[in-house]
């Protein structure tokens, strides 16, 4: 793809979410399309966005259960940017149509104190850079189609990391915990919707430890020339598969002694 191409498909994007009318699948308008590309488009999107003065507060990281890689063919995570008009408050109503087909995962929130970056970032190293651990939800949306009408074919990954990485909100529980205070392989959540329990899953479940997945995140970026700041958050990944979250909803990820979220849908 060329860096035109990457723009006009940023722009196709930007205004799917402010109109709330989906796009079809970008690898099939480009099915040369590559993770390069992806990442370039996704890029296009976080320069506009800066531009009308969001500011970035975050990143999150997807596909990082075998379950997920295994249904979307690919072997490695994703990633994308989490912005300051994202960020709901636990126990807070999502207004209607703010999203077009949301869905949610719990996760585990790492909110940095210090700088994390390069190539050979370790797990000390995000130990060391880690401020607290929190309870989350992340809140997912698609602005691109998941299936395509005419020929059935379902959106590849490249057109998720596109679409940020279907990222659309942060929800941050209110507990805060040192990053050693608990064994993060172990803590989990028993997520309900509408009193419901949908799913349930151990932060195991995330590149074995959670902890290895920021350490991806911060390989990764620096592969791109960037590092992630104090003071940012980052969803590390979603250990259960993602709740359906239709008008109405009301959800309640219960982390036990770990914490609790909670998020509903007008």
């Amino acid at each position: 793809m060329t860096p035109e191409e990457h723009a006009k498909a940023a722009l196709d994007l930007l205004d799917a979410e402010k109109t709330g009318k989906q796009i079809g699948m970008l690898t099939l308008r480009h099915p040369e399309m590559g993770m390069d590309d992806a990442y370039a488009i996704q890029n296009e999107i976080a320069r506009a966005k800066a531009a009308k003065g969001r500011n970035v507060v975050g990143w999150k990281i997807g596909l990082t259960s075998k379950a997920m890689q295994y249904a979307l063919n690919i072997d490695i995570p994703d990633s994308g940017i989490l912005f300051d008009d994202m960020v709901f408050e636990t126990g807070a109503t999502v207004p209607k149509g703010r999203f077009i087909q949301p869905r949610v995962e719990a996760e585990i929130a790492f909110v940095l104190k210090s700088p994390l970056g390069g190539v050979d970032v370790t797990h000390a190293d995000v130990i060391a850079a880690t401020d607290y651990v929190t309870p989350s939800i992340e809140i997912l949306d698609t602005r691109i189609e998941r299936v395509d009408r005419a020929t059935g074919k379902t959106r590849t990954v490249f057109d998720t990391i596109s679409d940020n990485a279907a990222n659309a909100g942060v929800v941050l529980g209110k507990e805060r915990h040192s990053v050693d205070a608990f064994d993060l392989r172990w803590v989990g959540a028993i997520t309900s919707r509408n009193g419901e329990v949908e799913e349930t899953g151990l932060g195991a479940g995330v590149l074995n430890n959670p902890v290895e997945s920021i350490v991806w995140l911060a390989r990764r970026m620096a592969q791109y020339g960037q590092s992630i700041a104090p003071g940012q958050v980052i969803l590390s990944g979603s250990f259960i598969r993602p709740i359906e979250c239709p008008s109405g909803s009301n959800i309640h990820a219960d982390f036990g002694t770990f914490g609790r979220v909670d998020i509903s849908f007008g």
